[in-house]
């Protein structure tokens, strides 16, 4: 039986090899990091900064028989820092305080930090201009004035970001959706009402 001939020895593509390398030298990286970015999270335990309503109190509520209304409101909302590790910035607050879906005003913030383990309180003294009402709006005003009760919505969001030493930034959304009932004779309510419920 003859002996198979065989060709010349076949050798891999150095280029392959420095693929495979390169592969390699990834998957070693994405490990360690994700190691790294566990082990800093055990060590800090991070905890999402919040925004709390602490205060609220409604000065004036004015519906005349042109179908106009004007609100004065005093409202305070708290940054909250929990992490004793790291300070956080906070950034994108606007919300919008609502009567019955009618806007009534906004409420906004410039980028600000809070330290470690602090709390900064925003204070908004809201008045708004007079605004037209439809009927079925001014319904809605003529019932709180005879409750003395004033139903107004505050919703939006703020951004926060904190960085935690070797693991990095970290960023989150704070959304905020909270029903205030303000009485008419001035005193103010302490609703708890935050973006930890969300």
């Amino acid at each position: 039986m003859p002996k198979p001939v065989l060709g010349p020895e076949r050798r891999t593509n150095p280029l392959i090899w420095c693929v495979a390398l390169l592969c390699t030298f990834i998957t070693l990286a994405v490990i360690i990091t994700g190691i790294i970015v566990f082990i800093g999270f055990i060590i800090v335990r991070p905890k999402v900064p919040q925004m709390s309503v602490t205060s609220a109190n409604i000065d004036t509520f004015a519906y005349d028989m042109s179908n106009l209304l004007s609100i004065k409101v005093s409202i305070v909302i708290n940054a909250e820092n929990d992490n004793v590790k790291a300070h956080a910035t906070f950034y994108e607050t606007i919300y919008t305080l609502y009567f019955h879906d009618v806007k009534v005003a906004y409420l906004r913030a410039d980028p600000f930090d809070v330290p470690k383990n602090s709390t900064i309180p925003l204070y908004y003294p809201v008045e708004s201009t007079s605004i037209a009402l439809t009927p079925q709006e001014g319904a809605n005003a003529e019932v709180a004035l005879n409750q003395r009760l004033v139903g107004l919505d505050l919703k939006g969001s703020s951004r926060t970001r904190w960085r935690l030493g070797v693991v990095g930034s970290v960023k989150f959304w704070l959304h905020l959706n909270c029903k205030l009932k303000l009485p008419l004779d001035g005193s103010t309510i302490y609703p708890k009402c935050s973006t930890k419920s969300r």
